[in-house]
């Protein structure tokens, strides 16, 4: 069977993505950039490890994006304490993560090879690593398979499914089963992760597996140490401020309207509107949609600045820089979740703000853990946002009672990261 997957995926299912890609790229400035550097990435690899002591063991990390990289961060932290001779290679799907995951701890930054054969296998005479290791859900057969017969230890983890998850489809699982049987090992994020593994790997008993939790909450908590002087004064003493993160067209269709009533109603209410991808096309149309309604945004242009204007609405025109402006606000709306599945909802966590985000948040195990615990509200319209919005801003014990929730969750959560490295050195 796996033979049968195997050929099907390099006949048929890759090449089908190549050219759907490359016809995109033509459109898509980020699927352009991303190609164009995956051609250079062997060569990369070439003029970076001729210079490499080949005694050294080499880890390869790969992470979709930059939003991934953060569980990675905390675990490249603890291997190189742990073993300070080793060689760290970082790959990336997304130029999101490629453009701007800056780390000491990265030994070698490259896209993601092409997943042929024949490139993987020229990556494989460059480079030889004692591990592979993936972060999520990000995973590319041929890698793995190739990895598999090259004797390489694969891994991956902060694994998820939800609860709807197609991979239990039959034919899917049977593709999966073949791809998770060639892992060495398995770190899920919770026991009901690990069940479902286990249902698609069934009869197998191979890989390992083990339930280490998300090392994103390691590194939510470590960003949030910075914050210290932050964190001794109230979240009641800050400016009443709606920090809305990664906004989709999804979301500004659903809340724009009764975000616009609240403002009106309430005019302390402020608002850092913050843009998925902050393209200078959707600033000036952010900057429009305000203007038109009554309000004269700034814009945050530079990664320096550290303090929000004095402005009723101010739209955040960079990324990488947001988590240090969570600590400015009092409440969070986290967008994508009424399209692609919801964003990091960890960093307003942990700077104490109550999260709201749409209805499309079973792949995140964190949402589901905020709103169990009372800090994460999920909304399925715009009336839904603008209810729950006002029972955060007119009841202080709802909404004291929702900020502790949330910072909580964070901190009941952490210690993943030292479990991901003692297993990826042990095992």
């Amino acid at each position: 069977m796996k033979l049968f997957w195997v050929l099907l995926y390099n006949i048929l299912i890759y090449p089908f993505i190549f050219v759907v890609a490359l016809i995109g790229s033509a459109f898509n400035l980020k699927l352009r950039q991303g190609l164009i550097g995956r051609f250079h990435s062997i060569s990369i690899l070439k003029d970076t490890v001729k210079n490499w002591d080949k005694k050294r063991p080499i880890y390869w990390f790969h992470s979709a994006s930059h939003g991934e990289f953060e569980q990675v961060k905390p675990v490249l932290k603890g291997l190189k304490e742990v073993d300070n001779d080793c060689y760290v290679i970082a790959s990336f799907f997304s130029p999101s993560g490629y453009n701007n995951v800056l780390d000491d701890n990265i030994d070698c930054k490259i896209y993601i090879p092409f997943d042929f054969i024949w490139s993987l296998r020229r990556a494989m005479k460059v480079v030889r690593p004692r591990k592979i290791i993936f972060a999520s859900y990000d995973i590319w057969p041929n890698l793995i398979w190739l990895a598999e017969h090259r004797n390489i230890h694969v891994s991956v983890f902060a694994v998820r499914f939800d609860s709807a998850t197609s991979k239990v489809i039959p034919i899917i699982k049977n593709f999966y089963r073949t791809v998770y049987k060639s892992f060495a090992t398995i770190y899920t994020i919770a026991d009901v992760d690990k069940t479902q593994l286990k249902r698609i790997l069934r009869p197998s008993d191979v890989p390992i597996i083990r339930v280490l939790g998300n090392p994103r909450y390691d590194q939510v908590k470590a960003k949030a140490d910075k914050f210290t002087k932050n964190q001794t004064i109230s979240v009641m003493m800050r400016d009443k401020r709606l920090i809305i993160g990664s906004v989709w067209p999804d979301d500004e269709k659903n809340i724009i309207n009764p975000l616009l009533k609240l403002m009106e109603e309430d005019q302390e209410l402020s608002v850092l509107w913050v843009p998925h991808e902050p393209s200078e096309k959707y600033i000036q149309s952010s900057i429009e949609l305000f203007k038109t309604n009554g309000y004269d945004p700034s814009i945050i242009s530079s990664k320096k600045k550290r303090k929000i204007q004095n402005n009723r609405v101010v739209i955040l025109g960079v990324v990488g820089v947001l988590s240090r402006f969570y600590w400015q606000g009092q409440i969070a709306y986290i967008g994508g979740g009424f399209s692609s599945g919801i964003h990091n909802i960890m960093e307003p966590a942990i700077a104490r703000l109550p999260v709201i985000f749409g209805p499309k948040y079973n792949k995140s195990h964190e949402a589901m853990e905020l709103l169990k615990q009372g800090g994460g509200f999920s909304i399925k319209n715009g009336t839904e946002f603008y209810d729950i919005m006002k029972i955060l801003l007119n009841d202080k014990n709802r909404f004291l009672e929702a900020s502790l929730a949330a910072t909580q969750v964070i901190h009941d959560n952490v210690g993943s990261a030292t479990r991901v490295v003692r297993s990826i050195i042990r095992d």
